[in-house]
């Protein structure tokens, strides 16, 4: 699954949009709850893992609901978040789903299967 954050695909027609698709992560504001141990990175998660590994389940949650839709790839992928109770906050990651087709290099036509 290709995902990008520009609105198109240079070398790929989009022949089909499958509408917009989205990953929501709920997590911890408090850190130290999540498995961090300390701002220095001692055991347990440092806090640029910590966030790196909540994008990326909000992404692979994107991910799987495009794939669901037959999609083969998410165009206009972006993150958002917010605060929801005093300890909770929503990460959601966004974007369209597509089907985009590779097109030929020298003649723009489709390229072959």
């Amino acid at each position: 699954m290709l995902v990008v954050t520009t609105e198109g695909l240079p070398g790929y027609e989009i022949t089909t949009v499958l509408g917009e698709v989205l990953g929501v992560c709920a997590t911890s504001r408090n850190p130290f709850a999540a498995g961090l141990r300390s701002t220095e990175g001692g055991p347990g998660l440092d806090m640029s893992q910590f966030l790196v590994q909540t994008r990326a389940r909000a992404v692979g949650q994107m991910v799987h609901v495009a794939e669901q839709r037959g999609a083969n790839a998410v165009v206009g992928m972006r993150f958002d978040h917010r605060d929801f109770t005093n300890t909770w906050a929503e990460l959601c990651a966004y974007g369209t789903a597509v089907v985009a087709v590779p097109l030929h290099a020298s003649t723009g036509a489709h390229a072959a299967p």
